[in-house]
């Protein structure tokens, strides 16, 4: 389910589904898996059907044969057979190219001929699992043969995977292009950070609780960290990297997402637009930079050789496709202000890399320190300040840690973690993270998805970055060893201001292997 839980029909709509790039990774990891899952659960129309767009060459069957071949590696549990036999029945496959306008016709007589046999009603979207250079002329191609009309009621909506754009010009043009055809309620501009339960959860978790929302403020927060580390390198996207790069690559979609969740006002509802509105208000809140904040606000770095799970790895440089003076970020690391009356003052530090030393994504809210005056007297020289943290990846979960008295004769202070797992308490989703925002799209919720005004003011944030970067190449690349948490410079960038990083140690050990154990109580709590 998405945000509007009181949806009355949680099976998404008859329709024909289009896949562009249908024989990419994506399809046959993230999509097949996650429309196996919806149809699993019940909430797959049965008046479904699938059609791949690609220039590779199969026919309908040997695209239902390599499907069959490779969907059980990729799925999250074993698919049902006979539900299997019924999906297979519904892919069908057109071969072309994205520019040939003879293979659109070809692709609308396949649309109208599983229309007619799977009765999906004449309702049609199309998920562009291709480049961006892409998205312009098969949206302008699918226009000219008339594919993308909304008539008789029939509904038609088109997935736009990211990047969109790479600066904000860009990202301006790539909309206005869009637009020619397609209304803003025909886009749903992907991002699957947000089928995360935990991203989601983030707003019932503020909005529900009468304990967390009165402290989500500059009263009581003294800091904001977001996260996003990976242990892997570029692998095999070294041509796609070295023309994004990390800043690009997740700071624009991703981090501001969890970020606009995280720092958002209270919506009237969880109407798409409502909750989209309170998000676009925190970007246009921020701070723009000047060419000075960059240098003193913004860390970016690229990883050299070192040592990731107990293997040797290779720097940047010696990945496949990427060149051996290549300047490209794959690390990124920035302090940034919300100019407005609930978060005035407090500092958000955002970092997001490649090979770093571990793998989380996760959301830290620094609660202020208490008095010390209590405790002057007393053996205690520090006082830990409350820390909640919101875990998105690997483990979805929430966090809480604060001080308690350790059992002896002295006042002495012990960290105390109370920890929530997804997993431990409801059970693990076989879940691939895009299931929500494809039924969402089935259903005409956009809640999840980008708006076009959200995208370019997330660019305009950005873009002064870009300038910058451009004009003052860096001169230390690479500078930080793979395995590690990333350049000094990035740790130097908490330590002006008189903090650190928070960085998942044993803390995730911890969670992870309590999960592990199985504990069902809720109020499951472990000494740090």
């Amino acid at each position: 389910m998405s945000l509007n839980h009181l949806d009355p029909n949680p099976v998404g709509a008859p329709c024909v589904m289009v896949i562009f790039g249908a024989s990419g990774d994506l399809t046959k990891r993230k999509l097949i898996p996650a429309l196996c899952n919806l149809a699993s659960d019940g909430l797959l129309s049965k008046q479904f059907a699938i059609v791949g767009f690609a220039a590779n060459d199969y026919t309908t069957e040997t695209f239902r044969k390599m499907l069959t071949d490779e969907i059980p590696k990729y799925s999250s549990s074993p698919i049902d057979q006979k539900l299997w036999n019924w999906f297979t029945e519904r892919i069908y496959y057109v071969k072309g190219d994205f520019n040939d306008p003879h293979a659109y016709q070809l692709l609308k007589e396949q649309i109208e001929e599983a229309d007619k046999r799977h009765n999906t009603l004449g309702n049609k979207f199309f998920y562009l699992a291709v480049a961006p250079r892409f998205f312009s002329p098969i949206v302008k191609r699918l226009g000219e043969v008339g594919l993308t009309k909304e008539e008789e009621g029939h509904w038609a909506r088109v997935i736009v995977e990211k990047p969109f754009g790479h600066d904000l010009e860009s990202a301006k043009q790539l909309n206005q292009d869009l637009k020619q055809v397609l209304t803003e309620n025909q886009i749903y501009r992907i991002d699957h950070y947000l089928g995360k339960e935990t991203v989601q959860n983030l707003m019932v978790f503020r909005f529900s609780n009468n304990i967390i929302e009165p402290l989500w403020n500059r009263n009581y927060v003294d800091h904001v960290q977001i996260t996003a580390a990976e242990t892997v390198g570029v692998e095999h996207r070294g041509g796609f990297y070295e023309t994004a790069g990390a800043l690009r690559d997740m700071v624009p979609n991703h981090l501001f997402q969890l970020l606009t969740m995280t720092a958002m006002e209270p919506p009237i509802s969880f109407d798409a637009d409502e909750v989209r509105n309170k998000q676009a208000e925190v970007l246009h809140a921020i701070q723009p930079f000047g060419p000075e904040e960059v240098l003193t606000c913004m860390v970016r770095g690229q990883y050299g050789e070192g040592t990731v799970d107990n293997q040797r790895v290779v720097g940047y440089r010696s990945e496949p496709d990427v060149a051996r003076d290549s300047n490209t970020e794959t690390f990124v690391a920035l302090k940034l202000q919300i100019d407005n009356w609930r978060w005035a003052g407090v500092p958000f530090y955002l970092r997001t890399g490649k090979r770093l030393a571990q793998r989380e994504t996760e959301v830290v809210i620094q609660f202020r320190r208490t008095p010390f005056v209590l405790f002057r007297n007393t053996s205690v020289r520090n006082l830990e300040t409350n820390r909640l943290v919101v875990h998105i990846q690997p483990d979805e979960g929430i966090s809480l840690s604060f001080g308690a008295k350790v059992p002896g004769s002295i006042m002495k202070l012990g960290l105390v973690n109370m920890d929530f797992d997804y997993a431990t308490y409801f059970g693990t989703e076989h879940s691939t993270g895009y299931e929500r925002l494809l039924r969402d799209c089935m259903v005409g919720d956009p809640t999840l998805f980008q708006r076009a005004d959200m995208v370019e003011a997330g660019w305009s944030v950005i873009q002064p970055i870009l300038d910058v970067w451009h004009a003052l190449p860096p001169r230390d690349f690479p500078n930080y060893a793979a395995g590690s948490w990333g350049p000094h410079e990035a740790t130097e960038l908490l330590e002006r201001d008189g903090r650190e990083w928070h960085n998942a140690g044993n803390e995730g050990l911890g969670r992870r292997n309590r999960a592990a154990d199985g504990a069902k109580t809720a109020d499951r709590v472990g000494i740090a």
